[in-house]
C-alpha cells in the first residue's frame, strides 16, 4: 500500500534529516530549472553536492553556493553515494547513464531517477540498473520547480521500500511531501501519467473554451471567474466517481450519459459554427455514444472508463 508521509514537523524526522545531511553526498545530473532547484535545495540543507550538466555554464550559480562541478557524468556519480537525475525524458537520461564509464561508476551506489516518462521506461531502466549492480528508485515531481525546498513540493517515489527508507532523510531535504507508492518501480510514473492526463486534458478543454468564448465576444478575463467555479465542482466529483468506477457502479443518477452527449453535441456545433476545431469534444462525444449503443444510456459518463479498458482485454 502507498504510504503518504507529511511529517516534516515531527522531531524524529528532523533529527534524522539533520544527521543525514552532516555526511550526505549527492550528485545531481541535469541542470535545467528543476535540476537546479533540486541541487539548490540540497545545498540549502547542508549536503555536499556535485553537479553535472551536458550544456556548460548552468552550474555557475550553484558552484558559487558551494557545489562541486564535475567534468564528466562518470566523475559526478563517483563523487556521491546518491545520484539524482532529472532531465527532459528517458532518452536524455539513457544517453548519460548508459555510458559504460557512468554505469561502472554507479555500481553499488543509489540512483534516484526523477525524470518524467512512461511506466514502461521506468521498469526498463530498473532492469538495466539491476543488471549493472545499481540500486534504483524511480520518482516523479508533481509540482513546479519553484516549490522545491518548500512545504508545497510533492514527490512520488517507487521501488524497494528498504532503499527508499534508507535515503528518505536525504530526500526529505527537498521539502514538501513524499509518498512511497510501493515496490513496483513503474508505479510513480503511472501516477504521474494519470495525473498529467487530468491536467493537460483540462487545459485542452480550457483553451478550447476560451476560443469559443472569444468567438462569441466574451473575453478570457470575463469567462475566468465562471471557469474557476466549474473547476471547484470537480474535486468532490473526482472522489465520488472514483468510488463508482472501483465498485463498477457507473451511476447516472446525477447526470445520465444521454444528457452528457447532448451537452457535448451543443459544444461541438457551436465551435464548428465559428470554424473552431472540435476534435477533442467530438472524440468524447463519440465515446459516450458508443456507451449508449452498448445499452448503458442510463449510466453516467464514468462508464466510458470501462469502454476504454476493453482494449486491454
Amino acid at each position: 500500500m502507498p504510504t503518504h508521509d507529511d511529517d516534516h514537523n515531527h522531531d524524529s524526522t528532523a533529527t534524522a534529516t539533520a544527521t543525514a545531511t552532516a555526511t550526505a553526498t549527492v550528485t545531481v545530473l541535469g541542470l535545467g530549472p528543476m535540476g537546479r532547484a533540486l541541487a539548490g535545495a540540497f545545498l540549502d540543507a547542508g549536503l555536499r553536492v556535485t553537479v553535472w550538466n551536458r550544456t556548460p555554464g548552468r552550474d555557475r550559480e550553484l558552484v558559487g553556493r558551494g557545489a562541486t562541478a564535475a567534468a564528466s557524468p562518470a566523475e559526478a556519480v563517483a563523487a556521491s553515494a546518491v545520484t539524482v537525475v532529472c532531465v527532459v525524458n528517458y532518452d536524455a537520461a539513457d544517453a548519460v547513464l548508459r555510458q559504460d564509464t557512468v554505469a561502472a561508476a554507479l555500481k553499488g551506489r543509489t540512483l534516484v531517477n526523477l525524470t518524467a516518462d512512461t511506466p514502461a521506461r521506468a521498469r526498463d531502466t530498473a532492469e538495466w540498473a539491476a543488471g549493472h549492480g545499481i540500486r534504483y528508485l524511480d520518482g516523479a515531481i508533481m509540482t513546479p520547480a519553484t516549490t522545491i525546498g518548500t512545504p508545497e513540493a510533492v514527490f512520488l517515489l517507487s521501488g524497494p521500500e528498504e532503499l527508499y527508507g534508507e535515503h528518505r532523510p536525504v530526500l526529505d531535504t527537498l521539502g514538501g511531501t513524499h509518498t512511497h507508492l510501493g515496490s513496483d518501480v513503474g508505479r510513480a510514473a503511472a501516477y504521474d501519467i494519470a495525473l498529467l492526463d487530468i491536467f493537460w486534458t483540462a487545459m485542452a478543454g480550457y483553451v478550447h473554451a476560451l476560443a469559443v468564448a472569444r468567438a462569441e465576444g466574451i473575453t478570457a478575463r470575463e469567462l475566468a471567474p465562471f471557469a474557476q467555479g466549474i473547476g471547484a465542482i470537480l474535486p468532490p466529483l473526482f472522489e465520488e466517481f472514483a468510488a463508482d468506477v472501483d465498485d463498477d457502479r457507473y451511476s447516472g443518477e446525477l447526470n445520465p450519459i444521454t444528457s452528457a452527449v447532448s451537452s457535448m453535441a451543443h459544444i461541438a456545433q457551436a465551435s464548428e459554427s465559428h470554424g473552431i476545431e472540435a476534435a477533442v469534444i467530438r472524440a468524447a462525444e463519440g465515446q459516450a455514444r458508443r456507451v449508449i449503443g452498448l445499452g448503458h444510456g442510463t449510466d453516467g459518463f464514468m462508464r466510458v472508463t470501462e469502454l476504454l479498458g476493453r482494449s486491454r482485454r
